[in-house]
Parts: C-alpha cells; sequence; structure tokens
C-alpha cells in the first residue's frame, strides 16, 4: 500500500479540503445523531471494536465517531494492562463488564484482540494462550450476537512509512507524549511480526456474523469519514440519507484473502 503524500500532519492542514472534511464530516455526525435515535427507541446494544497498528489513527477517529453522541449512552473503552487478579481469570472475563446495555453505544479502543497482536508480538503471553485465544474468540462473538449485541470489528491499516513518520511526530509533539509507550517504540522494529499476527488473526477471527472490516488509513481525515459511512450503511435508522452512508470501497472494504494478492493490505 502506498503511503499518502499527507498522513501524520493532516490534522493541521487548513488547506482547500479542510472546508470540505468538516462539512462531510458535520453531515456524517448528523447521520449518527438520527441512528442513536433509532438505538435509543429500541434498546438496542451496539459494540464497534476499533484496532489497527500504533499510530493507525485509532483515538482520532474515535473522537470523531462519538463526539456529538449521546454521553448518556454512549461510552468507550481503552483496554489497560491487566490487573494481577485479572492474570488468573478466563481471558475474556476481563471485558464482560463493558459489553453494552441496552440503549448503549459502546466503543473499544483495542479490545480482546489484544492478544492476537500486542500481547502476542510483544510477548506478554504465551503460545498456547495465543491458539485458546484464536480457538474460543469465534464461538464467543457469535454467542454475544445470538444475545442480541451488534457487533462491528473495524481495523485501521497504515503503511510502514506513514506509521515512521506519525511516530516521530509525536516525539517532537508535548501534547502527544503521553501516545508514547515501549510498546510503541517497539512497532518499528516488529513490523513484520506485526504483520504476520494481523494476517493470522483476519484469517481466523473474521467470520460471516462478524467480519473484519479494514480500512486504508494513510489520511487520517478520509478514513475517518469513510469508517463512519461503512458503519452507517450496516443499520437500518429512520431518515437515513443513503447517499452519505455510501463508503468508498477502496477505502473500507470487508476482509478477504485476495485484499492482499490486490496490495490493498499493508505489507
Amino acid at each position: 500500500m502506498a503511503a499518502s503524500k499527507r498522513g501524520a500532519g493532516d490534522d493541521d492542514n487548513d488547506n482547500g479540503q479542510d472546508g470540505h472534511y468538516k462539512k462531510a464530516l458535520y453531515e456524517l455526525q448528523i447521520e449518527l445523531v438520527k441512528l442513536q435515535h433509532r438505538l435509543i427507541a429500541e434498546g438496542a446494544r451496539v459494540l464497534v471494536i476499533i484496532e489497527g497498528r500504533d499510530s493507525a489513527g485509532k483515538d482520532g477517529t474515535i473522537k470523531r465517531l462519538t463526539e456529538h453522541m449521546s454521553p448518556r449512552e454512549t461510552r468507550v473503552h481503552a483496554p489497560g494492562k491487566p490487573s494481577d487478579r485479572e492474570e488468573t481469570e478466563w481471558y475474556f472475563q476481563r471485558f464482560a463488564p463493558f459489553l453494552p446495555a441496552a440503549q448503549e453505544f459502546v466503543v473499544f479502543n483495542r479490545s480482546w484482540y489484544n492478544r492476537s497482536g500486542v500481547e502476542r508480538v510483544m510477548k506478554y503471553c504465551s503460545s498456547r494462550q495465543v491458539e485458546n485465544f484464536h480457538e474460543m474468540v469465534v464461538p464467543f462473538e457469535e454467542m454475544l450476537i445470538r444475545d442480541g449485541i451488534e457487533l462491528r470489528k473495524y481495523y485501521l491499516d497504515i503503511s510502514r512509512h506513514e506509521q515512521k513518520v506519525r511516530l516521530a511526530a509525536r516525539r517532537k509533539d508535548p501534547l502527544k507524549q503521553w501516545k508514547l509507550s515501549p510498546v510503541d517504540e517497539a512497532a518499528q522494529a516488529n513490523w513484520q511480526a506485526y504483520s504476520q499476527a494481523r494476517d493470522e488473526m483476519f484469517r481466523r477471527t473474521s467470520h460471516p456474523h462478524a467480519p473484519w472490516r479494514i480500512v486504508r488509513a494513510d489520511v487520517k481525515k478520509t478514513a475517518r469519514l469513510e469508517l463512519i459511512r461503512d458503519l452507517l450503511e450496516s443499520f437500518s435508522y429512520k431518515g437515513k440519507s443513503k447517499k452519505l452512508a455510501r463508503p468508498d470501497r477502496s477505502i473500507v472494504f470487508p476482509w478477504c484473502e485476495v485484499a492482499h494478492e490486490e496490495g490493498l493490505i499493508a505489507e
């Protein structure tokens, strides 16, 4: 996947496209409010999982996704380091308290897929634990879906060059120092290991009831807009604008094996 000319700094560029982006985002956020009205009225439970490499733009995407949604019915959960007690629990147990109740729209900023990615690559867990996870996660998700949870899974995919640029920008920006961690610092050195872990995760955990949706995220603003469009398209709600909820399938698309062959996923 070729690196974009605009990536790490595109939030700060006030160019001719900025007005278009703001207008498009505003219109899509209105659609999200319409969607949430329906979800609340029907007592729906929605869980959106946002995954991706370090610096892929998860925080910024989630901020734009949720910033105008009802704070009472909207929650974002970003899993931290497990406690000593959680280390002894069934792996999925630590996530259960954060699953959505009726009327709630919950976003996981990283999720149980930490085990298939960061924990695996950084050797925070054993190979047996990774294998157990891969065997259990699809039945676990199918159980949640059968119980009525609407589950959507997105992976923000960036090129190696773009990640390098963004990590360098973080080191220079005093307002982004909190984002730097040992995991971030090891991201480039472990690029191939993360690619291999990602690809196995897609193959083993993308299933008909909850397929992985890939978002090509070298350009942050485009990625945000297209992810929101795709999310809106996946729901029915009163007053829906089909024109706005029409994602660009060259940017966001369901994972499939041929996506690698066609160069749609970063190597």
